[in-house]
């Protein structure tokens, strides 16, 4: 090469962020890596979860007490809970405490994401903010307050009542009331969670669907039923199944509030494995109660991610 023309340089092309890669090491290094940050979140969930639950399915198949030997009575126990007149009591009570609480909470939750998630609503982010705050209160705070408000003596729901000629009485003593009492308390204490969910749903709605049904002359209820409401499918699904477990799992406001009384009319199943496991000291079949328990809501959980899957599939 002549000395007129300098010798050309060979294009290399720029380093990466962050300077250039290292060599990596082998897969099965990479995986011990990963396995050692996650053993002290597995050691927790093994320890915590997956033995309990392990414990409690080898004890369903006994008469274990906590106290002296276990005997293997095989599926005694489950043949009982189907027949003991009073799983069945607690059967029914849970049943209608589902009723009465979950639609009540997501129809309340849902309708009050809509109007909230409206610009033209003043004052937006005091009353999100105000209605998620019961959320935060524990469950035996809330069924604490609660029985205190509504209290036929000194319960300031009573003394407004009757100042309007309205006398409510004991609620929580009336086996009609009571449990419509002890569901309100859990739709107030929980309905701010699913609030929040909703909202977050509806603020992912594109604007443009909206706009473009304005457009053809699309009404409210129209733009609710055809572009709402299937877009929140997977939110409407995911806010029932939680509120379904919530309602199946009731327990701390029940067990405040009433005890599972009066004369177990909110006696729930949640009540009667607390009952049988710590009262009357029968831990096989609280365990087998449990379990079958668990498959009901893994059913019921089922079928509902079942039902609106098909649903959105047909509207896609």
């Amino acid at each position: 090469m002549s000395a007129d023309h300098p010798p050309v340089r060979r294009y290399r092309p720029p380093a990466p962020l962050g300077g250039r890669r290292r060599a990596t090491g082998s897969p099965a290094g990479r995986n011990t890596k990963a396995l050692l940050f996650l053993a002290p979140a597995l050691i927790v969930l093994g320890l915590f979860v997956v033995w309990p639950m392990i414990s409690a399915l080898r004890l369903s198949f006994t008469d274990a007490s906590g106290f002296g030997r276990e005997e293997w009575v095989g599926l005694e126990n489950y043949a009982a809970v189907f027949t003991d007149p009073d799983i069945l009591n607690a059967v029914t009570n849970t049943v209608l405490y589902t009723v009465l609480f979950t639609p009540t909470a997501v129809i309340a939750a849902l309708g009050l994401a809509l109007l909230l998630n409206s610009p033209r609503m003043p004052f937006r982010s005091f009353f999100r903010t105000a209605l998620f705050v019961p959320f935060v209160v524990s469950f035996a705070v809330a069924a604490f307050a609660w029985s205190y408000l509504i209290d036929p003596q000194v319960g300031l729901v009573n003394y407004w009542l009757r100042g309007m000629g309205i006398r409510m009485g004991n609620v929580l003593e009336d086996p009609t009331w009571a449990m419509p009492m002890v569901a309100f308390v859990a739709v107030w204490k929980l309905f701010g969670f699913y609030f929040v969910i909703f909202l977050a749903g509806l603020q992912d709605i594109p604007n443009s669907l909206y706009e473009a049904a304005r457009m053809d002359g699309a009404g409210p209820w129209s733009r609710l039923r055809n572009i709402t409401l299937p877009m929140l499918s997977n939110t409407m699904a995911f806010v029932l199944v939680f509120a379904t477990i919530a309602a199946l799992q009731a327990f701390d406001q029940i067990y405040v509030m009433t005890g599972g009384g009066p004369y177990g009319n909110t006696q729930t199943v949640v009540m009667e494995i607390y009952e049988s496991g710590f009262r009357k000291l029968d831990i096989g079949f609280a365990s087998a109660l449990s379990y079958v328990l668990l498959v009901a809501t893994l059913i019921l959980s089922l079928v509902q991610f079942v039902f609106f899957g098909r649903r959105e599939k047909d509207l896609s």
